[in-house]
């Protein structure tokens, strides 16, 4: 998955480190980078997440290391889909997104039939986190 920069070059998806406030590293985060300027821009998909993420650390936050890819679902199936092949290829993020929705199925049919409504919620939070919206 790319995408053209404003200095003519090809943007590459990539998962970055994102470091808030010289204190907190933000690990998998997907980026799209230059190679030949080396501009960064975070996926517009995650870019509000990723805001609020930061604003709930505050503006003094205790130094540690978060994994995007743990909190947030699109740039888990990027991680995973990275894992398969490396660069990013869309056919292996494709087949790691329609993995994981059909995790978050079953487990949203287990969460139903047991009436557990937090754990539906939590499920269905996730399942928005695929939507079209982070995938375009």
């Amino acid at each position: 998955m790319s995408k053209h920069c404003s200095c003519g070059g090809a943007m590459k998806l990539m998962l970055r480190t994102v470091i808030f406030a010289k204190k907190v590293n933000i690990n998998n985060v997907p980026v799209y980078n230059c190679s030949d300027c080396g501009r960064n821009d975070v996926f517009p998909g995650v870019k509000e997440d990723v805001g609020k993420l930061v604003g709930q650390l505050g503006a003094a936050p205790i130094a540690r290391s978060i994994s995007f890819d743990e909190v947030h679902e699109w740039a888990g199936v990027l991680s995973q889909a990275m894992i398969r092949s490396e660069p990013l290829q869309e056919t292996m993020i494709a087949r790691a997104a329609e993995e994981r929705i059909n995790e978050l199925l079953d487990l949203l049919l287990l969460a139903t039939s047991v009436g557990d409504d937090a754990w539906k919620a939590e499920i269905e939070g996730r399942l928005s986190q695929l939507s079209a919206q982070y995938i375009i």
